[in-house]
Order: C-alpha cells, then sequence, then structure tokens
C-alpha cells in the first residue's frame, strides 16, 4: 500500500522538516506486520513529495491471526487484499512512522507545523465496499478536501462484470500536516471497515484526539465512530457522548461571555439593530425567496427573517447546540403555528466543513461570524461557502477595526469580542473579499452598517457578493 504527500508550499522541501525524514536518503522501518518504506520521489523548491510504502508480510499475518476478522475464514487468511489496500494497517504505519508530524511538532520549523499550506495526498488502492465513490466524497469533502478518484473494473477481461470497490483516492486541499494525517489516520480504516486488532477503551481515546476539532461536527460523525470503533455498542455511545458534551458546553458558556461584552461596547450606537435591518434590506433587495443564516446563535437575525413573507424557506445553522436551544427558545418553535413552522429550520453544524444541507439557496447571511475564524480556517470557510454551497447572494458583516479608536471603553489593540481571532481594517476586508468573489465567480459590492467617520469609516463593514 502507498501513500504519497505533495507540497508546492516555497520553499517546499520543508516537508522533509515537517515529516522528520531526511530526503536525502531511502529509510526502512520494521512493522510488527512487515515493512515500511519513506522516500522521495521529488524533491525541489517547488514540489516536493514523500512516499509511505507499507509492505505486509501475509505469512505473518496468518502467523499471528491478523487477518480479517470473522468465522469459517481458512482460505481468506491467505488470499485477501490486505497486503494492497490501505487500512488498519497503514494508520498504524503514519502513527509509528510520522508520529511527529501527527502530533503536530517540528524542531527544525515549529512556525510551519500551525500553517496551512497546499497538500496533495495520493492513496493508491482503497476499498470502499459500501457506499463506492459517494462515501470516499461524504467522508473527505466535508473537510474541504477537493476529491478525485479513480476506479478499477471488477475483472479487466469481463467489464460486464461491473466496477470493483477499489479506488484511487486524490485529496488536495490547504491544510496542516497534521491535519491531513489525522484525517487519513480516522478515516482510512473507516472506509476499509476491517480493523486487524482488537478494540478496547484506548481506541476511544485515539478517536477522540485525532479526531479534535473536526469530527464532533462532521455530518457522517455517527458513521465515522461506528466504523472506527468495529460496531462496539458500549464504546460507540462512549465516544458519540464525550464528543458532544464538556467541550461544547466550555465554549458555550465562553462565547455568552464574550458576546456579552461585545453587546455593552456597542449598545449605545443600537449597532445590533441597525445590522440586522440593513442586512435585511439586502437580503430583500437580492429577491431570495429561501435563505440561511449561517452562524446564527440565538436567532436574532431568524427572527426578523420570519416577519417577512419575501422569505418562504428559512434555515439558521450554528456550531453550538446551546445557542440553538436558545435559538429555538426564543423563536417559540414549540407553539408556532404549522404554516409558519414550515419555514424555518435549525441546523447544527460548522462553517468549515461541506456540508450539502447548504446546497440550493438563493441567499446567505454572515453575520460577525468570519472574525470568529482561526486565520488557517479560511479557505476551508470559503470553499464551503462559495464553492460547495454556491448560494446566489452571499451578505456578510464583519467589525472594522479602524473604528475601534471611537470605543471609550475599549483599550488600544483589544477586539471587540473575546473570541475574535482578527477584526480586518476596511482594506483588508476589501482585498479578501475581492479575491474571494473572483476566485469563484462572485462580484462584491461594499457598503457601511452604523455612523461614518470621515476618518476612519463606520463601526461595521458589509460585503454582498453576487454570484455571476
Amino acid at each position: 500500500m502507498l501513500l504519497t504527500i505533495s507540497t508546492t508550499h516555497e520553499p517546499a522541501s520543508d516537508l522533509g522538516y515537517l515529516v522528520y525524514k531526511n530526503p536525502a536518503r531511502v529509510q526502512e522501518f520494521n512493522l510488527a506486520f512487515g515493512r515500511a518504506h519513506v522516500f522521495y520521489p521529488e524533491v525541489s523548491e517547488r514540489l516536493c513529495t514523500v512516499a509511505l510504502l507499507v509492505e505486509i508480510d501475509p505469512i505473518g499475518l496468518v502467523r499471528n491471526r491478523r487477518g480479517p476478522a470473522g468465522e469459517n475464514r481458512s482460505l481468506e487468511q491467505y488470499v485477501n487484499d490486505r497486503p494492497y489496500v490501505a487500512s488498519s494497517f497503514l494508520s498504524v504505519a503514519i502513527a509509528d512512522i510520522f508520529s511527529t508530524a501527527l502530533a503536530g511538532r517540528s524542531k527544525d520549523r515549529p512556525e510551519l507545523v500551525a500553517t496551512a499550506i497546499p497538500l496533495i495526498a495520493t492513496v493508491s488502492v482503497v476499498r470502499s465496499r459500501a457506499g463506492g465513490e459517494d462515501l470516499l466524497r461524504r467522508l473527505f469533502e466535508p473537510l474541504s478536501y477537493t476529491v478525485e478518484t479513480s476506479g478499477f473494473p471488477l475483472e479487466q477481461t469481463f467489464p460486464e462484470w461491473g466496477a470493483s470497490p477499489y479506488f484511487t483516492l486524490k485529496l488536495t486541499a490547504q491544510k496542516t500536516l497534521k491535519e491531513l494525517l489525522s484525517h487519513l489516520y480516522v478515516l482510512i480504516p473507516v472506509l476499509d471497515n476491517d480493523k486487524h486488532y482488537w478494540i478496547g477503551d484506548a481506541e476511544v481515546e485515539k478517536l477522540l484526539r485525532h479526531g479534535e476539532g473536526w469530527l464532533s461536527t462532521h455530518p457522517e460523525k455517527d458513521l465515522i465512530t461506528r466504523r472506527y470503533l468495529k460496531h462496539r455498542r458500549t464504546l460507540i455511545d462512549d465516544a458519540l457522548e464525550r464528543l458532544t458534551d464538556e467541550a461544547v458546553l466550555r465554549d458555550d458558556e465562553r462565547q455568552a461571555t464574550a458576546s456579552a461584552e461585545e453587546d455593552e461596547i456597542e449598545k449605545k450606537l443600537s449597532l445590533n439593530e441597525q445590522r440586522l435591518g440593513t442586512v435585511i434590506g439586502a437580503l430583500k433587495q437580492s429577491g431570495a425567496s429561501k435563505v440561511m443564516d449561517l452562524g446564527c446563535g440565538e436567532g436574532r437575525l431568524l427572527s426578523s427573517l420570519l416577519r417577512e413573507k419575501q422569505f418562504s424557506e428559512i434555515v439558521g445553522m450554528d456550531v453550538s447546540h446551546r445557542a440553538l436551544e436558545i435559538a429555538a427558545d426564543k423563536l417559540h418553535l414549540d407553539r408556532m403555528p404549522p404554516m409558519q413552522r414550515q419555514r424555518v429550520n435549525l441546523l447544527h453544524g460548522s462553517l468549515i466543513y461541506r456540508d450539502r444541507r447548504l446546497e440550493n439557496f438563493d441567499a446567505a447571511a454572515v453575520v460577525e461570524v468570519v472574525e470568529h475564524l482561526d486565520a488557517p480556517r479560511l479557505a476551508a470557510f470559503e470553499r464551503v461557502l462559495f464553492e460547495f454551497a454556491k448560494p446566489a447572494s452571499v451578505v456578510m458583516t464583519t467589525p472594522n477595526a479602524e473604528y475601534n479608536v471611537k470605543w471609550e471603553t475599549l483599550p488600544a489593540g483589544k477586539f471587540r469580542h473575546s473570541d475574535h481571532r482578527f477584526e480586518w481594517t476596511r482594506e483588508q476586508f476589501r482585498t479578501w473579499a475581492t479575491n474571494v468573489a473572483e476566485k469563484f465567480g462572485y462580484e462584491v459590492r461594499f457598503g457601511p452598517v452604523g455612523p461614518e467617520d470621515a476618518s476612519v469609516g463606520s463601526p461595521t463593514q458589509m460585503g454582498i457578493f453576487s454570484r455571476k
């Protein structure tokens, strides 16, 4: 089985520092089930590729009883696809040989570890017996990968037999190497659905550790957890409960405190009311009927949208379970008349993972959301919204950092909200929005929200994207 990882980050040869393997020589490693080789098919300043080749010892598998689980498999233990198809064996090799990169450490390039760089991963053969190519896309596209697959016939000499469950998988994305390896470590065994070793409580810890930051909001979270833990119900229940438990509650509390601080700063200008009114006006002007509020929080915009008859279908999505519960309560969904209730739906999800539920909408509102994303995740957000969901119109607002000097209670250099990862100047927002529009086939125009100051502009800036 063969995994290759390439980058065009310059200098691309830095990939060797990230995987902690010298590009100048071929290296060999002994594994419990065979051998692994690491080598570099190409090394230059513009392109670097590292390859991990894993050789399975089929006799060793039989001797050590590491073949596929099940009964009455006396023949299958000798005749199977284990030496050729990416499986849990490859995950073990990744964890063993690329352990430093998987842990997100680099002695020589520590700043690069947390930097999203262009990466291309190719797995020569994966097995997707139940789900085929569609399952490959359902697993990897929500993580903002561009997925390319090449299938194989069941038998070349008998094409009428149809396609086999085997594919070559190519993944392209702007990510940290740690993220890529974590995704592969978890999802390759999920595809194969036949782990070669015994599953216990320790496997739950591995899943939670390598799934941190992405698994809890993945649309296929249940399927991933079920397959990764080999359908062991007690382990699955434990993992799913922990994925959505304490960490989510702590995040909800932090968000609530920070939001209260931001509201207090902006209260004198009634800025939130002006912001919502301006966004509603832009959505109405777009002619949209089906609209979504991405990062809807506690439902303030949703409440305003429901009062407008123009909007026949309204969806609010947020990463916080608690915020959605509060939104449902404030909107009185449980007491809403049936005709009105059919217009609105609340979804739990993340803006950095592709979600097919967000497709086929006329417009999206992204109000004071983008600044909460880590800079390396912006590329994923751009693809999720503008490439995959691709509504006809997008109305986006974000704080204007230049206006912060007007807030007497805001110390110099401090953001309005403690969860903000950045706050853009007008020029920075225009540059980002213009580049995104050009990349994904949109036009964008800009407008102020709130009172304008001659030197620093308005407190909130707005971009209105229209698909060409």
